[in-house]
This record gives C-alpha cells, structure tokens and sequence, in this order.
C-alpha cells in the first residue's frame, strides 16, 4: 500500500491561537500528529505550514531530513495548502494523499491507513473518507456535526449539518425527533488522488458548499466518487476549544 500524508497546520487560530505549537505532555501538539503518521504506512510525511515557528518545532520521527514544508499564509482552507505541497513536491497525478488535520494529537494511525486503503481498492474514487455512529440525540442535532449518508457500496450521496437521515414515521418536527437510526458521524480524514485534489481546488467554491459551509459538497458537485466506510478503530479527541485540550492533557 503506497501513500503519503500532508498534515496542514497554520499559526492562527481564533480560539487557540498558535495551536499546533501548544504543549501536551512535554511536545508541541503538532509532533504529537507527526508521530502518528510515522506509525502508519505512509511512505512519506510532510508538515504544511504557513509559519517558521511550526516548521521549526516539527522534528522527522524516521530520520534527520526536515518534512516541513512553507506555504503561502492567504489559503482560505487546509485542502488548498496541501494542493500547493503537492505542487511544489511535484508529486504524480495517481499519488494518494491523507489529510491528516494538525489538531488530532490521539489519531489512531490505523485510521490514516484505512482511508488510504479505501482509494487503493476503488480505481474509481477520488477521494474516501471515514465515519462513526451517532449515538446521541444532541449529537445528532448539532449543526457542528456533520453526518454523512452514503450509499450500500460506500459510497458517498450527501454531507449535512442536518440532521439526516430524518426519521419522517417518528418526528413531524424538529424538536420532537428521538430516533436516529443508521445516523453516521462524518471524521475529518480524507484521501486524494493528487488528479482530484487538484481539479477541487481549481474550482470555485460550489453553491451546496457555499450553503452548508462543508468544502467536501464542492467535490459532490462536479461528479467526483468520495468513497466512504466506518472508522476501524475509535478515533481520538480533537482540539478545537481550550475545554479539549485539557481533556488530552489530562489523559
């Protein structure tokens, strides 16, 4: 199995400002998802930062080479910076890329090996993600959620802040919905053939993803097959509030 990782980590953020570079157990968070993605079968790692603090810190768990590369600071997403280290690096239009996000200190490794796996077994796959059950019902609501719904093959035919699938027989409205079968979380991983990475980030921002805030809808809308299956293994915490990283700094 042959693919690469690029994990996208800029300096600014609104809530955690310098979060890649913010300490759990000894390290900055950004090495912690390094060193994950040294565990996997990736046959290549590289840090995508738009700061010299980030690249700095970043050390190469499998030898002395550097693996960070400096990118442009306007990227209005994580998918357009890897879209310029897949540039600058030249790589093959087949090459398989995994958007590991630089917030995600307790990814499983598996996980970056799984999604992986999922563009290598389906020729005709532009991108795969993963996904888990929803479980609870203020999960299920929540438009900070993003559910996906995907076709018995895997594959994917929509992304929503909304509640979906709506179970329509239990709940006429909103506020009265209990049930949420075959409801899946959406994970924040992706693989692309560099070819479709390149082709989404040529294009404009699409009216569904314009709509639902969700880059993915662009790619839905131009034709592209996002291959989607349930995560392997339980994925790890997050970071995206200060109430997160104490959680991880605790465990």
């Amino acid at each position: 199995m042959s693919f690469v990782v690029v994990i996208p980590a800029r300096y600014a953020s609104t809530r955690l400002p310098g979060k890649p570079l913010l300490d759990i157990g000894g390290k900055p968070m950004i090495q912690w998802v390094v060193d994950t993605a040294a565990r996997s079968r990736a046959s290549a790692i590289w840090v995508a930062t738009d700061d010299q603090r980030i690249a700095d810190a970043v050390r190469n768990p499998r030898g002395a080479d550097s693996i960070a590369v400096l990118t442009r600071a306007d990227h209005p997403s994580g998918t357009d910076r890897i879209a310029e280290v897949v540039t600058q690096l030249r790589l093959p239009a087949d090459t398989i890329v995994v958007n590991v996000q630089g917030d995600e200190p307790k990814l499983p490794a598996a996980l970056i090996d799984q999604v992986a796996g999922l563009l290598i077994d389906d020729p005709q796959a532009a991108m795969a993600t993963l996904s888990t059950p929803i479980t609870h019902l203020d999960e299920f609501l929540d438009p900070n959620v993003v559910k996906v719904v995907s076709s018995a093959g895997g594959v994917a035919l929509y992304f929503s802040r909304a509640p979906i699938p709506w179970s329509r027989d239990t709940a006429a409205r909103l506020s009265d919905q209990k049930q949420f079968p075959a409801a899946q979380r959406h994970l924040g991983i992706y693989a692309y053939r560099v070819s479709a990475l390149l082709k989404i980030t040529s294009l404009p921002p699409s009216e569904l993803e314009q709509i639902e805030k969700l880059e993915q809808l662009r790619a839905m809308q131009a034709g592209l097959r996002i291959r989607v299956a349930p995560a392997g293994v339980q994925p790890g915490i997050g970071v995206d509030t200060p109430a997160d990283l104490e959680r991880i700094r605790k465990q």
